[in-house]
């Protein structure tokens, strides 16, 4: 003991140390709850407990030529159709999403070809989750015959992906206004050798 009747520093730490060693010595106690019921049940069991979030829910696995859509298997006969990505084929996407009664929609952040389709969805008054591909790569439970479209569609309905922050209306349009006069000053810099206009 140290003055005070306080132990000193290596008393302090030798008792840290047997306090973590008692801790790893502590047998192994199962997770309660639905990662134990997941194994007793069924897959179909555990989706009906848990809440649908989004009854009304389609997602798009977005690619740089091709995009894969899904709805819910009770829409259509056909609930996983891919598009092109040219202007009609969003367009058909989109009119799709519509006859199959859809009212929100998620897709992963990829690249920049997310873009043209979010407006459209938006411009049609669909609620549309943008969402980071790490987020929902991380939830477990995935099988691996399910396409990627299907997966999202699934996390979406029952409320389980974040959407990702996107400024609405005129801050888009002074971001987009921002970044080509960025360009446009960088290209005419790497143009001027240095010297100043006069």
């Amino acid at each position: 003991m140290g003055c005070c009747g306080l132990e000193s520093g290596d008393a302090v730490r030798r008792s840290r140390v047997r306090k973590l060693n008692d801790r790893a010595a502590q047998p192994f106690r199962p997770v309660t709850g639905l990662a134990i019921r997941r194994n007793e049940l069924g897959d179909n069991e555990v989706r009906r407990a848990l809440p649908m979030v989004h009854p009304n829910a389609a997602a798009i696995d977005v690619g740089a030529r091709m995009h894969v859509a899904a709805v819910g298997a009770d829409r259509t006969a056909e609930p996983v159709r891919s598009f092109s990505t040219f202007t009609t084929d969003l367009h058909r996407l989109v009119d799709w999403f519509a006859e199959c009664g859809v009212e929100t929609v998620v897709m992963e952040s990829t690249s920049v070809y997310w873009i043209p389709v979010f407006e459209l969805l938006e411009a049609r008054g669909f609620v549309v989750f943008l969402v980071n591909a790490r987020d929902a790569k991380h939830v477990p439970g995935r099988k691996t015959d399910v396409s990627d479209a299907q997966w999202l569609q699934q996390l979406h309905s029952h409320g389980l992906l974040r959407a990702s922050f996107r400024p609405k209306g005129e801050v888009v349009e002074l971001r987009a206004y921002l970044r080509q006069r960025e360009r446009l000053v960088e290209y005419a810099a790497s143009h001027t050798d240095g010297h100043a206009c006069e």
